[in-house]
């Protein structure tokens, strides 16, 4: 089977606040910024990369959920436990020090971690977790 990962989906609470992330802190092309029913769909995704992307969405418009769930998904998002996704980079001190400079949420600095990674990681504005390994 030839299957690749297109796109994951994070969720998103303020749209202007993630695209500021994702494009200028992180430096991700934006790929589709698509408004309906007064919420925002923005996928972004690497530089050079096309065949790769992050959907940033606004959960509360998922359908099947219920008010509970919303809830749910909003109390996991304040504390930073709902989403996360793990990036790569050949330069690790080179990604922090940009990440650091442009006021990024810090949770952990550069470290090498006892499962054979050095890695670290950062929140975006809506408190998901990304983390970014030094690819060896």
């Amino acid at each position: 089977m030839d299957i690749t990962i297109h796109s994951s989906f994070l969720a998103q609470n303020d749209p202007d606040a993630a695209l500021s992330f994702y494009r200028d802190t992180l430096g991700f092309e934006v790929r589709n910024d698509v408004g309906y029913g007064g919420k925002r769909w923005i996928t972004v995704g690497p530089a050079g990369q096309p065949g790769t992307s992050i959907v940033l969405y606004p959960p509360e418009a998922s359908p099947g959920i219920t008010d509970d769930e919303r809830r749910t998904i909003a109390e996991m998002m304040a504390k930073g436990t709902f989403g996360i996704v793990l990036l790569a980079t050949r330069d690790l001190a080179g990604a922090f020090e940009r990440l650091q400079a442009r006021g990024a949420d810090i949770v952990q600095e550069p470290t090498d971690q006892p499962y054979g990674v050095r890695d670290c990681a950062v929140r975006d504005p809506a408190g998901n977790m990304i983390r970014i390994q030094q690819l060896r």
